[in-house]
């Protein structure tokens, strides 16, 4: 027997998707934060130990290609994680992250030169592109955004344990001249090995959500474009200093980087929701407000923060031990700030205030630190660390939080990867010219130091001591004042080792000449975030989601199903599932994706066995496309429940019937509409496929307009193409309301409250899958008033046009018997009121939300004698 059941009505919705238990949640956090290890470690143990690093490969002034190109690889990669995990899965590509940042540590052990040191850290980067982007995105998944900031202490614990070790065990690392008969600063890098490992044994293991494959074009034209902008850029801002930033070879790469932007813009208007970076989501002015405080705030953070070790090693002579330790406070700031934003964000649903904040200490912090000199305190360089990190705290994560609360669920991994790569793209392009002006203003300040050091007693003494003089540590000092400050520059530019052996009299004139250079980077950098600061301001709040997240939609609906489901669709026996750990999904009425929303959770089924009869079949919509994670349940001509069982990844089932005869065939799934078949089951094997029409949840917040408050108790309406009411309800608290079942087609979303304009917007509704719209309301305001003649006398059928503050004409009336006019749906705002007919006459007048303005017009009297 072969049949097929199709959607023919309209039915109630299925059940909202259920949530994951917490420990679920944990058992899958602790593989992410693993891979969040390795990333977070390796950006604080590198810090700490480049410049022991440069000294030994001949290259201090080259460190940046270390940087940046780790920075470059890993910026480029991550749209491209975030858009193939979307398609073929999480678990895959984070894997790939780890083996890759593997390979690459290990090959970072063997260089032998800073140029090689570059090419392997870029290896290494394509792998660290992966493991931050995925691991937020993971979390974005199963957790809804209100919700996800009281996970955020065990991230900030893994932040806050690479925070405080990664400087330490760098510096440790940098300072030893061997560790087994390998090189101190080698360990660095090697120490990511073992921890790898580890972390791809653990994820292999319990990062098991269920994906679904889906068959979508890959935009690897937009990535090679994507690279061809930003390399050029990128070299371009490290060599500027070098070439000139007007040279020849300059210009050849702003050419290549705008002809690669241009080429990039085309190809993702071309290929639309396939692109790398789809452009549609800067439709929305949250996210693109986000994605540029994101990049700003990545200029003025890396560049900020790769200055404080430099500080603290040039300037005031510790070592790479005691510098990776003097970084603890900032990184106790950020876990701080961190901590306490995302709790306050959980209780209220409210961010905006976090970024504009964070961005304010930041400028702070970059100011203070501009005050540094080689004689400050050591106790206020570290309260400057801490106020920055404070800063930090405040942005970092927030700023993520909102990007992703703005976009829909589908979006989830390229919109995380959009915020990650616009961020580290701003670092890199930090890095990488304020080192550049660091390096490249460095040796002028240092011939100054020491034409002003000759004047100094104490240096002049230095000079004429015997011993120092015949001391050869001292000679670079000589050879530069030989070459009037300038050979010194040349050489500590290359290795600054030296400073730490010579007279701490003549290391001045080096140390002042650094300060001056990184105090101007600090100054730069405050200014850089002066404009993040400005780009928070306008950042528009949208109340964050509680709802349960789309993990049925990313990877699968069998992935919030609870054990024993997916045992059955494994095949085993109840007996067996039992055996193998207790049901985990939500116990609360709808929380089973089975019990289709009604509470009742049935005995689960098991394979067909020996001569048993059963139905075999696949769950699909209307399109083709398979429904995994369906509940099928079989029901007898008693309306009891005989069998139950789970559609698997590719919507295939296989249900056990007691015997053959008449049954009622029940399937449904999250966000589709369930549907009752008649079936007949003959003995041995009967086949029926069943056919889902999708159930859309339309869904969104009603604000105001001006300052986006939420507006509780609105009435939000819902018309189909004919016009007819098919729904409406009023908005929670919150502001929020949500239609479930809706079917697929176009539809009118009308929203209204009391003392706003109504606001329509038409919207089109998907077969399956959430759909957000929000929609703003501007304030409403009455207009009314008297038209006269300069004696008083009532004027009738006097025009009265009403202007708006752009000069648009909003309405049109005349007044009647008695003099009098009223205009009803005004918004509120700047009004000219026009009365014409005989003498015209313009009046101005401002209405506010809710007001009932009056405003009487006056006439020339000459013509009502």
């Amino acid at each position: 027997m072969t049949a097929t059941a199709e959607q023919t009505q309209a039915q109630p919705a299925g059940p909202p998707r259920p949530k994951l238990t917490h420990r679920q949640i944990l058992v899958i956090m602790s593989g992410l934060m693993l891979g969040m290890f390795l990333a977070a470690l390796d950006q604080t143990i590198v810090g700490t130990s480049i410049r022991t690093i440069a000294d030994d490969l001949n290259g201090l002034s080259l460190q940046a290609w270390a940087t940046t190109a780790y920075l470059i690889t890993s910026t480029v990669s991550t749209p491209l994680y975030g858009k193939l995990s979307d398609i073929y899965g999480r678990k895959p590509f984070f894997i790939t992250a780890i083996s890759l940042f593997i390979i690459g540590s290990l090959a970072c052990t063997l260089a032998t030169t800073m140029y090689e040191l570059a090419a392997y850290r870029a290896f290494q980067g394509l792998g660290a592109g992966g493991l931050m982007s995925l691991a937020l995105t993971i979390i974005a998944d199963i957790v809804p955004p209100r919700e996800r900031a009281k996970y955020q202490g065990y991230f900030l614990a893994v932040f806050g344990t690479s925070s405080v070790l990664g400087p330490v065990i760098g510096g440790w690392f940098a300072g030893q001249a061997e560790i087994f008969g390998i090189t101190g600063w080698r360990w660095v890098f090697l120490v990511n090995v073992p921890i790898g490992i580890i972390a791809l044994i653990v994820v292999s293991k319990v990062l098991n959500v269920p994906h679904v494959r889906h068959d979508h074009r890959i935009d690897y034209f937009g990535a090679v474009f994507l690279s061809v902008t930003v390399v050029p850029l990128l070299i371009v801002a490290e060599q500027g200093r070098e070439w000139g930033w007007d040279s020849q070879r300059s210009i050849i790469c702003y050419a290549i980087g705008f002809v690669g932007l241009i080429g990039f813009l085309l190809v993702e208007k071309a290929m639309k929701d396939e692109a790398l970076i789809p452009l549609r989501l800067f439709r929305t002015s949250t996210f693109a407000m986000t994605i540029v405080a994101g990049t700003i705030l990545g200029v003025g953070m890396f560049g900020g923060i790769t200055m404080v070790p430099q500080y603290l090693q040039l300037v005031r002579g510790f070592t790479p031990t005691e510098a990776g330790l003097m970084m603890v406070p900032m990184m106790l700031g950020i876990m701080i700030a961190s901590i306490s934003s995302g709790q306050i964000t959980s209780k209220t649903g409210r961010y905006k205030i976090f970024p504009i904040l964070g961005s304010a200490l930041l400028v702070t912090g970059l100011l203070l630190f501009h005050g540094v000199d080689i004689d400050t305190p050591i106790w206020q360089p570290i309260v400057f660390m801490v106020v920055f990190g404070l800063g930090l705290g405040n942005c970092m994560q927030t700023l993520t939080v909102a990007a992703q609360n703005a976009v829909p669920f589908r979006d989830m991994g390229v919109a995380t990867a959009s915020v990650t790569f616009f961020r580290q793209l701003g670092g890199t392009i930090g890095v990488a010219v304020f080192l550049s002006l660091m390096f490249s203003t460095v040796a002028d300040n240092i011939g100054s130091a020491f034409r002003d050091a000759m004047r100094s007693p104490q240096f002049q003494a230095a000079l004429a001591d015997p011993a120092v003089r015949e001391n050869p540590v001292n000679q670079p000092v000589f050879a530069a004042i030989q070459n009037g400050g300038g050979g010194g520059a040349g050489s500590v530019l290359q290795d600054s080792s030296f400073l730490q052996r010579i007279d701490p009299r003549l290391a001045v004139p080096f140390q002042q000449g650094f300060v001056e250079s990184i105090q101007l980077v600090f100054l730069v950098g405050a200014g850089v975030m002066v404009l993040a600061l400005l780009v928070s301001i306008f950042i528009k709040e949208i109340p964050l989601r509680t709802g349960t997240s789309a993990a049925t939609v990313m990877e699968g609906g069998e992935a919030l199903l609870s054990d024993d489901a997916k045992a059955s669709m494994a095949g085993e026996t109840p007996e067996t599932a039992e055996t193998a750990g207790e049901t985990t999904v939500d116990d609360k009425p709808g929380g089973d994706p089975a019990t289709n929303g009604n509470g009742h959770r049935a005995v689960e089924p098991h394979a067909l066995r020996g001569d048993l009869s059963g139905l075999r079949g696949q769950v699909r919509r209307r399109d083709g496309a398979a429904v995994p994670g369906a509940a099928l349940t079989l029901i007898d001509a008693d309306g009891r429940q005989v069998g139950r069982v789970g559609s698997d990844s590719s919507g295939e089932f296989l249900l056990d019937a007691p015997a053959p005869g008449a049954y009622v065939l029940l399937a449904s799934a999250p966000e589709h509409q369930p549907r009752a078949t008649n079936v007949k089951v003959r003995p041995g094997e009967s086949t029926v496929d069943v056919v889902l029409a999708g159930a859309t949840v339309v869904h969104g917040f009603v604000m105001t307009a001006d300052g986006h408050t939420a507006l509780g108790a609105a009435q939000v309406t819902l018309t189909d193409a004919r016009g007819e009411v098919v729904e409406s309800q009023a908005t929670a608290s919150d502001g929020s309301y949500r239609f479930v079942g809706t079917r697929t087609g176009e539809y009118t979303l009308v929203a209204r409250a009391q003392d706003f304009q109504p606001t329509a917007v038409q919207v089109r509704v998907p077969e399956s899958g959430p759909l957000r719209q929000d929609v703003e309301l501007l304030g409403g305001a009455a207009l009314s008033g008297i038209a006269r003649t300069a004696a008083g006398t009532a004027v009738a059928d006097a025009r009265i046009t009403v202007l708006n503050g752009a000069g648009e004409v909003v309405a049109v009336t005349t007044t009647d018997a008695a003099g009098r006019y009223s205009v009803d749906d005004l918004a509120e705002g700047n009004y000219t009121v026009i009365a014409s007919g005989y003498s015209p006459s313009a009046h101005q007048v401002r209405l506010g939300r809710g007001e009932d303005g009056v405003r009487d017009v006056q006439l020339g009297y000459d013509e009502w004698k």
